[in-house]
């Protein structure tokens, strides 16, 4: 069906206009318009199709930007991604999402502008998920692993218990199966909604990855924009393998907090991945789309006994 309709049909063109049975010219003074099936003014839906770039301000076409895996092409500017695109892009097809039937509590009966409950509720009904962190295992390549992805998008990526329970339960699977573990961090830290419980968890992980160690099962962490506070302070510096994806924000305090404390002006880029890396904190800061095969390129070197 045409998608253009002549809304009057008795128009006819005045001297010098062309008539109907040639082009048209469909500008600003066309009398011209198009319409719906039903009549109505159609209207083109262009909402979401495009999206501007942080880094450059470039506006890309959404799709090209999900062909690229969320990477800008102008300036190579990583888009924040969820737990799910980060295990897809991660994983093999056939990987099993496991663990994922926890829930956290309300400890505190904890309220501030809204309650602890309600931000829960709609965290959950947002993203789909239980809380922010997704476990899954699967094939990186040649190597079974046991892959744990943070969602910043639920409550900020925040710790609580169940994210800490995750997080060992992860860390039981690889002592259990002898695989390596894979952490991709994307976290504002802990969440003080749980007060101590949360604090806790910092503990609970570095003591499973000490074990792990013991064991000699590499254990790699990937930090990702953001990755800040008692996460940073935790499991996203134990890896046997720290790597970054660039510009990633990666740091303890907030860039704010350090000036006021030590009254000193930070210098350029820093708490992003790529001075971290300059100053010995980082192994490696590797692109989204390379980052697959260096992690198993990585693991076939982790893997192999000394």
């Amino acid at each position: 069906m045409s998608w253009f309709k002549r809304p009057n049909s008795n128009f006819q063109p005045e001297d010098g206009e062309p008539n109907g049975d040639s082009d048209q010219d469909f500008g600003a003074e066309s009398t011209f318009a198009p319409v719906s099936d039903d009549g109505e003014p159609a209207r083109v839906r262009t909402e979401g199709l495009w999206v501007k770039c942080p880094g450059c301000r470039t506006i890309l076409f959404k799709a090209e930007l999900e062909a690229n895996q969320h990477v800008c092409a102008k300036c190579n500017y990583h888009f924040k991604i969820g737990a799910r695109q980060r295990i897809d892009l991660l994983l093999d097809p056939g990987y099993t999402i496991v663990d994922g039937n926890l829930r956290s509590t309300d400890p505190l009966n904890f309220t501030d502008i809204k309650s602890y409950k309600s931000r829960l509720v709609a965290a959950q009904k947002n993203t789909g998920l239980n809380d922010a962190l997704v476990t899954a295992l699967g094939k990186l390549g040649s190597h079974d692993v046991v892959l744990a992805a943070m969602e910043y998008t639920f409550i900020g990526g925040s710790m609580g218990a169940v994210v800490g329970e995750l997080i060992a339960r992860a860390i039981d699977r690889s002592l259990a199966s002898g695989h390596p573990l894979v952490i991709v961090s994307a976290s504002g830290g802990a969440r003080m909604m749980e007060g101590v419980v949360s604090l806790m968890q910092l503990a609970k992980i570095a003591t499973g990855l000490a074990q792990l160690d013991e064991a000699r099962i590499p254990y790699i962490c990937v930090l990702t924009d953001p990755t800040t506070g008692g996460i940073t302070a935790s499991f996203a510096m134990l890896g046997d393998l720290n790597v970054a994806e660039p510009g990633a924000l990666i740091g303890f305090a907030g860039p704010r907090v350090i000036e006021q404390t030590i009254r000193q002006k930070l210098p350029e880029g820093f708490q992003r991945s790529e001075f971290l890396l300059e100053h010995g904190f980082l192994d490696a800061v590797v692109n989204r789309s390379d980052l697959k095969a260096y992690l198993s390129r990585a693991l076939d070197f982790l893997a192999t006994p000394a």
